[in-house]
């Protein structure tokens, strides 16, 4: 069922399998140029009695667009759980949805119950990576991009031996408004939360892909680091997405994890 909710500003887009009343929430973050189905895999591994969310964050999917930084799309994701009567949930946030659900932590602890960040950092980036993709956007659109992109998601071994699905994923990242795109790109571009990020004290798994060359594993032990007591863990042969090339173990930690904080 298509699920749209309107909390403040823009009409969003989500999917709320509603599990077993009482029990802990999963809640999933989005990486740039995706839409909620990246997590499709994850979520059929889980326990069908955990209640999920996934969204569309501003400017991705179906949902609309509109201003966008990273405490807008960490806003953006409370209201839902808002209104959806979610708390203390276990958040889970791949690239930019790990900024998301790091920002999250930061301004409402009481919904966040536990971390896991996947292949993220507290920055990604800098002006001089950013810079010259938000112009290519703007100028020629996502196609003029969308191949040096995907090369950057998935391990060479993956996209090797699944042509059909890379080519789907790549379907999905051309498809990725524009605007929504671009305006996300200049919010990671700017953010730095490693002030706010340091303070947090929440239980947090970090989570890396050994041959990910947009967050390599050691910005994400580097943000690992930054957080007391949270645990690093690196996946081998896996690219940006995790949640695509590797459903299984990412399932089985996040099935070990929520059980810790039960």
């Amino acid at each position: 069922m298509v699920q749209f909710a309107r909390p403040r500003d823009v009409v969003l887009h989500y999917d709320h399998a509603m599990g077993v009343a009482g029990n802990r929430p999963i809640v999933f973050a989005n990486s740039l140029g995706t839409d909620l189905r990246i997590w499709d895999d994850v979520r059929r591994k889980l326990d069908p009695g955990v209640p999920t969310l996934a969204m569309d964050k501003r400017g991705h999917g179906l949902s609309q667009t509109g201003p966008i930084d990273i405490a807008t799309l960490a806003s953006d994701l409370a209201d839902l759980m808002d209104h959806l009567g979610l708390e203390a949930a276990l958040i889970c946030g791949v690239s930019v949805g790990g900024m998301i659900s790091q920002a999250l932590a930061a301004i409402r602890p009481d919904l966040v119950a536990g971390l896991m960040l996947c292949n993220t950092g507290a920055r990604i980036g800098s002006e001089e990576t950013w810079t010259p993709r938000i112009t290519a956007v703007r100028a020629d659109g996502i196609e003029a991009i969308a191949d040096a992109v995907v090369a950057r998601w998935f391990s060479p071994s993956w996209a090797a031996a699944h042509p059909v699905a890379r080519a789907g994923w790549r379907q999905m990242l051309a498809r990725t408004p524009a605007e929504g795109y671009a305006r996300t790109c200049e919010a990671i571009c700017v953010a730095d939360l490693s002030r706010t990020t340091s303070m947090l004290h929440v239980p947090t798994l970090c989570i890396a892909g050994s041959a990910d060359e947009a967050t390599p594993p050691a910005v994400v032990e580097g943000l690992a680091q930054m957080i007391a007591g949270s645990r690093f863990v690196c996946l081998e042969d896996v690219g940006h997405l995790p949640c695509i090339e590797a459903p299984g173990p990412l399932a089985a930690l996040l099935t070990e994890f929520h059980g810790s904080l039960s």
